[in-house]
């Protein structure tokens, strides 16, 4: 290129000489960024991945319509939403041309595959069992493997994580509402049971919510501190989820649940115990002090509630309906794998034997009524223990199975706590974990599957197999503070 007398350079000659060769080029202005390459652009893009998993939870605040029997039914919009993350999480792997899971994942994952398998060929029908394998590999494979792919690390763990304790804020306050309204399902011939969006005939579902928001919001909040960068986020971490903690033990206490008060008061001891003793008192000390404002300052529920906890001591001197029912269907249970000790009498298969094997104690369905429903009948068909459950449609190899994962799951878990506790990095998330994983082993003894809330079981699942089986996550040496 060449220059005029002007300086102007014309395109298409070569060799620059006078005063338009030291001449700087003119610098073209920077183009201004669009609004998504912002701050928030940046963690919406990183974060697109996890629309999926954030749509089955926040799904579930639909209001959850019973079935045509008066069950709590199984189908949902967020059972929907979890099938398509599955599906979104294949095209993926597919896409990717990878080994999706490690050989232990997919052992222990595939553990309950063996035992829902035989026990659906071997039912006395297995076309009917049908709908029984799809919910268990809903629930124990399908999903919780789709979220041990898709969450690449801490910070996909606690976003998915912390959505669940947002829906567990959501449905507490519809369930404190309808306390204080008088439109919650019926309990003592008041309608204040909290429920949220469930409806009276998923009376635990609610509690079930709550209570993973609330084990959550005590793992982040008990977490280490971290050091570095990382110190001023964590510590408005641990804040934020205490004074979430101590919001969820409201709606949980007017749940009226014992089952999940009691599987809640384990796992909370449990996560205190291994964060150590000074954080374990200081959480015990605040919670308590909240607990004596909200129900024994503010008179929220306190009578009841302490007639509810006296009765849980008083469940075998003097046990109420649903107590009687209860037992007589474990003895039911424990009768139908008597007789059919291996795989059990098969898949939905506890509904058809359960006359024959229970006693006339049996009232065969509880009164339902309250949250927008009038009275109905909801008939027993399952014993509330997946145990029991599990042991008498899929005998000792399903039980085994199944409950072989589980543990599984929980070792693991626990084996890399200290490792995180030592460097500071997402013992949050294995506090939570461990919170979770014992609060649903100890529920199992007083619960099953079924009902809309059946899903999130699933997504705290998949949040334990992503700790417990994912990649481990080393600190980088600049970043030792990130937790």
């Amino acid at each position: 290129m060449a220059a005029d007398a002007t300086g102007v350079v014309f395109p298409g000659t070569v060799g620059i000489t006078g005063p338009a060769a030291r001449r700087p080029a003119a610098r073209r202005p920077a183009a201004r960024p669009l609004p998504a390459a912002g701050p928030w652009g940046h963690v919406l893009r990183r974060s697109a991945h996890l629309l999926p998993a954030v749509a089955v939870v926040a799904l579930l605040a639909v209001d959850s319509a019973p079935a045509g029997d008066g069950s709590a039914g199984s189908g949902s919009v967020a059972d929907a939403a979890s099938g398509l993350l599955v599906l979104y999480c294949l095209v993926r792997v597919l896409r990717d041309r990878a080994r999706p899971l490690t050989r232990t994942a997919a052992l222990v994952l595939g553990l309950p595959v063996l035992g829902v398998t035989i026990a659906a060929i071997s039912a006395h029908d297995p076309a009917a069992s049908l709908p029984g394998v799809a919910r268990y590999l809903q629930i124990f494979v399908l999903v919780p493997g789709a979220l041990l792919l898709l969450l690449r690390d801490r910070r996909d763990f606690r976003l998915v994580a912390g959505s669940v304790v947002v829906l567990a804020l959501v449905q507490g306050t519809i369930g404190v509402t309808q306390y204080l309204t008088g439109t919650g399902a019926s309990y003592m011939g008041e309608e204040i049971r909290a429920v949220g969006t469930f409806g009276p005939t998923d009376v635990m579902g609610m509690a079930t919510v709550v209570a993973y928001g609330l084990v959550i919001s005590i793992g982040f909040a008990l977490s280490p501190g971290a050091v570095g960068r990382g110190r001023h986020a964590a510590r408005v971490r641990r804040a934020v989820a205490l004074g979430c903690a101590g919001l969820l033990a409201v709606p949980l206490a007017l749940s009226f649940s014992r089952g999940a008060w009691i599987a809640t008061a384990v796992a909370v001891a449990l996560q205190l115990t291994l964060s150590g003793p000074r954080r374990a008192v200081v959480v015990t000390l605040v919670a308590g002090a909240l607990g004596v404002v909200l129900v024994g300052g503010l008179g929220i529920g306190s009578q009841m509630i302490t007639e509810r906890l006296d009765s849980i001591t008083r469940v075998t001197d003097a046990p109420d309906q649903s107590v009687t029912d209860r037992y007589t269907m474990w003895a039911a249970a424990t009768g139908m794998w008597r007789e059919h000790p291996v795989t059990g009498v098969g898949l939905k298969g506890f509904p058809a034997h359960r006359d024959s094997h229970a006693s006339l104690a049996l009232s065969a369905a509880s009164d339902t009524e309250g949250a927008g429903l009038g009275f109905q009948r909801q008939p027993l068909l399952s014993p509330h223990n997946m145990y029991l459950l599990v042991l008498s449609e899929q005998g000792l190899l399903g039980i085994v199975a199944l409950a072989g994962s589980w543990a599984a799951l929980l070792v693991r878990t626990l084996r890399r706590l200290p490792a995180a506790h030592r460097s500071r990095t997402g013992a949050d998330c294995g506090l939570a974990v461990t919170g979770l994983l014992v609060w649903q082993l100890v529920d199992f003894s007083y619960a099953d599957i079924g009902g809309p809330s059946t899903v999130l079981t699933a997504v705290m699942l998949g949040l334990a197999a992503r700790w417990a089986l994912g990649p481990v996550e080393r600190p980088a040496t600049s970043e030792a503070g990130r937790a």
